[in-house]
């Protein structure tokens, strides 16, 4: 991973349309920017959030998507996809995001990140992927099955970011709780609920979700 970088830091802006379903107004649609971006504890500076009730928290500051697995979706979509398409705030190359340990903390510019939770899809997703052009037919089902989300990180210190930063991990817990780990204890895979839970910088909104699901001893 020494050349694990930010190819594009992207920003949203709010948009109304039928596609947005029940919310209304969505940021989803990033486009990224040349400039050094803050990173705050809420997120990015300049990145709206409209959806408060599933975003915006400290857990999910930030989303980060590899412009490795846009490139297999484009090849599976028949079309090139732009950095930002599936919503991130950070498009990475030379990391494996899927891989990286709940807990794992990344340098990134001058901020730590800490990876938190998963992205998880929703309706506003398969809205933005049909609104632009893609075949979003049963979008979530086929997001799901796939397996490869994308981190949400919260931020641990403060600091700017900007397209070409190195991604550094400087700490990876001791467990194997990944992030494809716990979107398939969410998804399609509830029998990894309880080696889930083990993670101790497991976000509590995930971990109260799991924990409603495990069994009672």
């Amino acid at each position: 991973m020494e050349n694990a970088r930010v190819m594009s830091v992207n920003l949203g802006k709010p948009e109304g349309g039928e596609w947005t379903g029940r919310v209304g107004r969505t940021a989803i649609r990033k486009r990224g920017t040349d400039q050094p971006v803050r990173v705050l504890r809420s997120g990015l500076a300049g990145d709206s959030v409209c959806d408060t009730k599933y975003h915006g928290s400290p857990d999910n500051a930030v989303y980060a998507f590899a412009r490795e697995d846009l490139d297999r979706w484009g090849r599976e979509l028949g079309s090139a996809l732009p950095d930002g398409q599936f919503g991130e705030n950070l498009t990475t190359h030379g990391i494996d995001v899927n891989a990286a340990l709940i807990g794992e903390r990344w340098r990134v510019g001058t901020a730590l990140l800490e990876v938190a939770k998963v992205r998880t899809p929703c309706k506003v997703f398969a809205g933005f992927m049909a609104q632009t052009g893609h075949d979003a037919t049963g979008w979530i089902k086929r997001f799901a099955r796939d397996g490869r989300p994308g981190p949400y990180l919260r931020v641990l210190e403060e600091g700017v970011v900007q397209s070409g930063d190195p991604v550094v991990v400087e700490h990876r817990p001791d467990h194997d709780v990944s992030v494809s780990m716990v979107f398939r204890a969410l998804t399609t895979e509830r029998e990894l609920t309880a080696q889930v839970l083990g993670a101790q910088a497991l976000s509590p909104s995930v971990r109260e979700i799991l924990a409603a699901r495990a069994p009672r001893s």
